[in-house]
């Protein structure tokens, strides 16, 4: 970010608008647009609850929200310690390879760390080549021995797991 200065930010109730309309453009990004089900509402009674269990931090420069990296507290039983699973990392196609996508994972370090905190985990696409080499430039493994595994809320409703 040449001449502008960016700042990585909590997001707060009044990003609301602008947080539902990142998360729609990721879900066109990832190719999925008709899974977003977030509403306004439903996003504050998440984020800006007593007990929130999902944390959003904003890229902004110039009042001009530019990403976002949302993330939530994990347990590792193999480390037996409190992790962070990075849900989320979305930069705006035109603000992308100016470092921010560096500046939002470096604050998420600092939060793990803070924390005391054994990793950050998080997925990503095998159609993203430009997200991999990004993750694997700032020094993330990424293991090609797991799987991803989802119950939708259907599969949940109609789990009949008796063998």
């Amino acid at each position: 970010m040449k001449n502008k200065q960016l700042l990585i930010r909590e997001a707060t109730k009044s990003d609301l608008p602008i947080m539902l309309e990142l998360i729609h453009l990721k879900a066109q990004f990832d190719g999925c647009p008709e899974s977003v089900e977030a509403t306004l509402q439903k996003l504050e009674d998440t984020l800006f609850c007593k007990n929130p269990i999902e944390f959003i931090l904003l890229a902004e420069s110039e009042r001009e929200i530019l990403g976002f990296a949302s993330y939530h507290y994990i347990y590792s039983t193999f480390l037996a310690q409190t992790c962070l699973w990075l849900d989320d990392l979305y930069i705006k196609p035109e603000h992308r390879s100016k470092g921010i996508g560096t500046a939002l994972i470096e604050r998420l370090c600092q939060i793990a760390q803070a924390n005391n905190c054994g990793r950050i985990d998080w997925t990503v696409s095998i159609n993203n080549p430009r997200g991999i080499k990004f993750y694997e430039r700032i020094g993330a493994t990424i293991s090609q021995k797991v799987r991803l595994c989802r119950l939708d809320k259907n599969a949940i409703a109609s789990c009949d797991c008796s063998c």
